[in-house]
This record gives C-alpha cells, sequence and structure tokens, in this order.
C-alpha cells in the first residue's frame, strides 16, 4: 500500500508469507546513531512485530536528523520512533499520534569530555566550541544547551548530524566537549565508552514517542502497539529490548508529553 521514496534510506523486511499487501508500512527511525547501526538494532524487533502481528514494518530513517525532520513535515512515515520535542512538534502539524513509549524511563541530557581532560564543570566550556547532533535534538541539543544558557555559559555549537558523531569528534579532540543521552553513550563499544566521561546531565522528561500518523487505521495501530508491550514477556523479545538498552514499553498517551510542552521549547 505504502511504498517508501528511496530517500528515506529504508531497508525492506522480509517478514511471514501472511502478510497481506494492504498491511504494509514503514517505520521511521530517529538517526541518532548512524544508519549501519540503525539497522542491526532496530530491524530484528521491526521483523518480530511484523511476524507477530501480521503487519509488515519497513525500516526507514534519513541520513541525519534534519532529514529525518524534513520526512516528519512532509508526512512521509506511517509509524515513528521520534524525540519528545519532535513529537510535540509534529503531533498536529504532521498528525502524528503517540501510542508507546518507554516504561519507567525518563530522559536526560548529557555533556561528555575525553576522559582525561582536566575539565571539572561546565565555566571550562565558555566560548568553547561544543558539538550536538543537531538543533532539534531534544535532551543531547535543546536541554542540554538550556542548561548552559541557565548558567549564563556561551559556547560556540557544532552540529555533526548524530549522537555517534558527537562521541567520535570529543573523542579525536575535534571539540572539547558534546551533547548526548545515556543510551546512545552506554550503546557504544565499551573500548570507545571509556574514552569519554559525563560532566552533567540535566533533568529528565518523557521520553521518545513511539507514533502512528492519522492515516493508520486503529486497528493497525492497537496491533503493533499490544505486540511492542508483550516484548518484555519473552526471552527471545527481552533481547531485542536490550539490542536498544530498552528495559520494557507501555502505552502511552499524548498527554505524557505535557512536561515537554510546559519547556515551551523554541
Amino acid at each position: 500500500m505504502k511504498t517508501a521514496p528511496l530517500y528515506l534510506c529504508c531497508i525492506y523486511l522480509l517478514t511471514s508469507s501472511t502478510v497481506l499487501a494492504d498491511e504494509n508500512y514503514n517505520f521511521g527511525i530517529v538517526p541518532q546513531q548512524v544508519t549501519s547501526k540503525l539497522i542491526k538494532i532496530w530491524q530484528p524487533l521491526l521483523q518480530h512485530i511484523s511476524i507477530k502481528t501480521g503487519v509488515k514494518l519497513n525500516f526507514a530513517t534519513g541520513n541525519n536528523i534534519p532529514a529525518f525532520e524534513r520526512n516528519l513535515e512532509n508526512e512521509l512515515y506511517d509509524f515513528s520512533y521520534m524525540n519528545p520535542y519532535h513529537y510535540v512538534k509534529y503531533e498536529k502539524l504532521s498528525h502524528y499520534r503517540a501510542f508507546a513509549k518507554e516504561a519507567n524511563k525518563k530522559i536526560q541530557g548529557i555533556i561528555v569530555i575525553r576522559k582525561n581532560d582536566p575539565i571539572k564543570n561546565l565555566q571550562f566550556l565558555s566560548l568553547k566550541k561544543v558539538s550536538f547532533p543537531s538543533p532539534k535534538a531534544f535532551a543531547a541539543t535543546l536541554l542540554t544547551q538550556a542548561e548552559l544558557i541557565k548558567k549564563n555559559i556561551k559556547v560556540m555549537p557544532i552540529y555533526v548530524g548524530s549522537h555517534d558523531s558527537v562521541y567520535f569528534h570529543v573523542i579525536q579532540g575535534n571539540y572539547l566537549a558534546g551533547g548526548g543521552v545515556p543510551r546512545t553513550l552506554n550503546a557504544l563499544q565499551p573500548e570507545i565508552r571509556k574514552q569519554l566521561k559525563i560532566i552533567y546531565t540535566t533533568n529528565g522528561y518523557t521520553p521518545h514517542a513511539f507514533t502512528a500518523h492519522s492515516r493508520v487505521p486503529k486497528n493497525i495501530v492497537d496491533k503493533v502497539r499490544v505486540a511492542l508491550e508483550q516484548l518484555s514477556f519473552s526471552n527471545e523479545g527481552r533481547l531485542l529490548l536490550n539490542k536498544l538498552n530498552f528495559k520494557k514499553l507501555q502505552s502511552a498517551n499524548d498527554s505524557d508529553w505535557n512536561d515537554v510542552r510546559r519547556l515551551n521549547l523554541k
């Protein structure tokens, strides 16, 4: 029914032959990490959900976060996993509605530096170049920059496209520090992660939203939601969640993101 354009960076999943042609949907994943890593950790989960529900879910993303945002604006995804800022923005603008989120979780922004750098606090970053994924990355950019502004610390932001790029630029010494989130930092290979240390953590907010476009029938959304909720009840499901550094997923309501709306982020 829906075939995503090539610029969606789609990887189509091989699922059960019982999947009906009119139950074929693309699932856009915010590119916090490089595409090859996203495919590795998300494709098995989407394939599992496809087989369990008979609803074929095709992996899709953007080349970077700004490209992903353009795809949201153009309503190119049927389902999407998006950050909290994206959700409160595109929920009305592009007709996306949340149906699930990570359970018992608050998203926080972090600022990292190289492990051996003699930086003790945020004041050391004043007037320095600091890397961020993109201007609208919620926790890694918006929350961390808001904290810097509150502390009257002016930095020169450099936007590098993804969380992984932030971490690698910091490790290579291209920038003194960078913004990220604990989940993507913990997803790094141990030998890479141990080269970084966190010097600041923000307050927590409702995490990323699993959303569906209003064009997706409610019964289809319900099938996907139930399958996501059931992942934590089986060994196979828990292994799939572990790949994403998730423990459990639960149903969600639009009002769950009112804490983000109260921030009145521009």
